[in-house]
């Protein structure tokens, strides 16, 4: 992905979102032919040049400093996530590459993470993914809640991939349209961080040419982390439940984080939760069963 217009493009989408009122800038004469605040108004409230504002969201500026990028993200009332994903477009690093990098090296989860999952087991669904949403490791209630990532060919066990192009995952989650906007953005802040990664670049190209949807959601450059929030369920074998998931970083292992998903105490959720521990522990004893045969 080209850099300069993935910041113009970030952009121009914060200032299309803000009208003159909301962003405290008097608005210009004559007729408004773009959504949002104009390219001066921006410039305006953010105390530079109307062509050196127009030079940085062209990709004209390379040196721009982060005083100025601090007050563009003022004058378009960016959070703290958008913040820093602008900090990152408009001074991108180079991704570390070959065995080991963050871009094509294989990633291992230490065994004392495995060893967490394992813990989570029979009470708490919990996996472990990059910053791609490859699944480096799941319990086993998480491949039953889920997907049993561990039967899948190494390049399809990613969690954007399941959302995105499986079917069934269409069915899985009550609000799938949510969710995969979620998982969207939370691509477009990887992009940012990442953007020499050919693995998370091919991925991006793939749910380009498979998903109807996915080109209208990427060119909105919303950025999220998942961090956190209510999920909701429609399990095959279970039925409906609604669990909150939980993204913890690993400071250690850079790029990686937990995802758990708990239920609410004493409610049908957490009982229906149970259900899925029985079944997947009856479900994993039939198939030992079946290896030792």
């Amino acid at each position: 992905m080209d850099g300069d217009s993935e910041l113009g493009g970030f952009l121009r989408s914060r200032r299309a979102r803000l009208s003159p009122h909301e962003a405290g800038a008097l608005p210009g004469g004559g007729v408004r032919r773009v959504p949002g605040l104009r390219r001066e108004e921006v410039a305006h409230l953010a105390g530079v040049s109307t062509d050196y504002y127009t030079r940085l969201e062209q990709g004209r500026h390379p040196h721009v400093s982060e005083s100025v990028l601090s007050a563009v993200a003022r004058a378009l009332r960016l959070d703290g996530v958008e913040r820093d994903h602008l900090f990152e477009l408009a001074r991108p690093r180079r991704d570390v590459q070959g065995p080991g990098g963050r871009s094509g090296g294989v990633q291992r989860v230490r065994p004392e993470v495995h060893r967490m999952l394992e813990v989570f087991n029979g009470v708490t669904p919990a996996l472990v993914v990059n910053h791609r949403k490859d699944v480096l490791a799941a319990n086993r209630l998480a491949r039953a809640l889920i997907a049993d990532f561990e039967a899948l060919p190494y390049r399809e066990r990613n969690l954007a991939r399941h959302v995105l192009l499986e079917p069934d995952a269409r069915e899985l989650y009550e609000d799938w349209e949510e969710v995969a906007q979620e998982v969207v953005a939370n691509l477009r802040l990887s992009a940012g961080r990442h953007p020499d990664d050919r693995l998370l670049n091919e991925l991006v190209g793939e749910f380009m040419a498979k998903v109807p949807e996915f080109g209208g959601w990427w060119d909105r450059h919303r950025v999220g982390q998942c961090s956190y929030g209510p999920q909701r369920f429609r399990h095959p074998v279970v039925g409906p439940l609604t669990l909150q998931h939980e993204t913890l970083a690993l400071p250690a292992d850079e790029g990686q984080t937990v995802c758990v998903y708990t239920a609410d105490p004493g409610s049908e959720s957490e009982r229906t939760l149970g259900l899925l521990a029985s079944w997947s522990m009856a479900d994993g004893a039939a198939d030992q069963a079946r290896d030792h045969g």
